[in-house]
């Protein structure tokens, strides 16, 4: 399994801070802030009226068939366009394949939502006569996967991994084992989300995760400060194209890095709570690292999970303590999540995107609205402004409700 070696030859993201990949790098490395107060619906009676986004999107042009947009969730929507731009920009020809060697691996930690929540209006309002035959169909988490395959006939492995905010990172780590595997030679693969709905809002708002910051949208999401009082909820996708390395390079593939870890891990705790000691998400930290062969004193950058919630920054920040010793105090870590929000099963998508770009371009973005520093969390979250840094490896936190735990690791790609 050891020799053959994964890389990452496409990114396509839509995000709240833009709606392709260098727009979205641009922003996040500039600091900019995608949270404001959403239009979806009405929020008059909400305790919660910000969120991360997505305001100027057009499905249709991603679909072969325009007609195909209209009969899918947004979720899907999103991941069909994460998708095309992945697979344009990795330069993968559909003709010049085999089918049958592309896999695709995209999850929604939620699904549907939007169309759940229509159908049942429909069906409370007008009878079940009227709920649209394509109900099931849009709900369902595994379509998204399923819609991306049948757009450019890839029939190898097809899966959704639900994980809640873990996703995107568990499709990723799963799609590079089965490249490992030689079950596949390419992989479109990541996550996306879609729950800025009525349901959605109030739904985690109940359980005091959101931040109800309404006054100041953009500086909301605080990871580390000492005055953050929860998440944002973001939308869009992240979706990456993975593939085997002398499959890339006989077709001239770019290649940005090299997909060299992953870890996963449960807490077996609670179902919201992650552990106190954040043991569970600095196990997968570890074995991320031992699969990439990687000591803790090389790893340059950590994407975190830090979502901006009082308990999970802390327990992340004893978790990356525990799982990188005393080379934590001089790693640079930061969250993307400050400025997209969190995108729930998309995020590890997008943010293993940063990543990418990161080793790329020698530029780790900052965390903003870190203006007053929690003293339990300590370690260097690169505040406010971007830094200028040769980043050889990257390690990606993503964890989920359920207790779930999944770090990918990425390195500059040498030969």
């Amino acid at each position: 399994m050891s020799e053959r070696r994964v890389v990452i030859t496409g990114i396509g993201v839509v995000t709240p801070i833009g709606l392709d990949t260098a727009t979205f790098w641009q922003n996040l490395t500039h600091g900019v802030s995608g949270i404001s107060r959403f239009d979806a619906f009405d929020s008059t009676d909400y305790d919660c009226k910000i969120a991360g986004e997505i305001k100027e999107f057009s499905p249709a042009s991603y679909f072969k068939n325009p007609k195909s947009a209209k009969r899918t969730d947004r979720f899907t929507q999103f991941a069909m366009a994460g998708a095309k731009m992945a697979v344009e920009d990795s330069g993968l020809d559909p003709a010049k394949v085999d089918p049958t060697r592309v896999g695709v691996m995209i999850g929604s930690g939620i699904g549907g939502l939007f169309s759940m929540e229509e159908e049942a209006k429909r069906l409370q309002a007008r009878g079940p006569s009227r709920v649209s035959p394509f109900t099931i169909a849009m709900m369902i988490s595994n379509m998204a996967s399923g819609i991306v395959s049948m757009e450019y006939g890839f029939s190898g492995p097809n899966m959704c991994i639900v994980t809640a905010c873990a996703t995107a990172n568990n499709s990723l780590g799963e799609a590079w084992r089965i490249i490992k595997f030689d079950d596949a030679d390419c992989f479109i693969a990541g996550g996306c989300e879609a729950t800025i709905t009525p349901l959605g809002i109030s739904g985690f708002a109940a359980m005091k995760a959101l931040s109800c910051r309404n006054d100041e949208p953009h500086k909301a999401c605080r990871p580390f400060d000492r005055d953050r009082d929860g998440f944002i909820m973001g939308e869009g996708a992240g979706i990456l194209v993975l593939e085997e390395l002398e499959h890339a390079k006989r077709r001239g593939a770019p290649i940005y890095c090299e997909l060299s870890g992953y870890g996963a891990t449960a807490d077996a705790f609670h179902m919201t709570a992650p552990l106190p000691d954040g043991e569970g998400a600095a196990r997968a930290m570890k074995i991320a690292m031992r699969h990439a062969g990687v000591n803790p004193s090389e790893v340059d950058y950590i994407n975190a999970h830090a979502t901006s919630t009082p308990i999970g920054d802390i327990c992340e920040t004893k978790a990356i303590k525990t799982a990188l010793g005393d080379s934590a105090k001089t790693t640079a870590v930061s969250s993307s999540k400050s400025m997209t929000g969190h995108l729930l099963g998309a995020a590890g998508g997008v943010e293993m995107a940063a990543c990418a770009l990161a080793i790329r371009d020698g530029i780790i973005p900052p965390t903003i609205n870190l203006e007053n520093p929690d003293p339990a969390c300590d370690l260097d979250y690169v505040p406010n402004t971007a830094r200028e840094k040769k980043v050889r490896v990257a390690l990606n936190n993503s964890f989920g409700f359920g207790g779930h735990n999944a770090t990918l690791i990425a390195k500059e790609f040498t030969g």
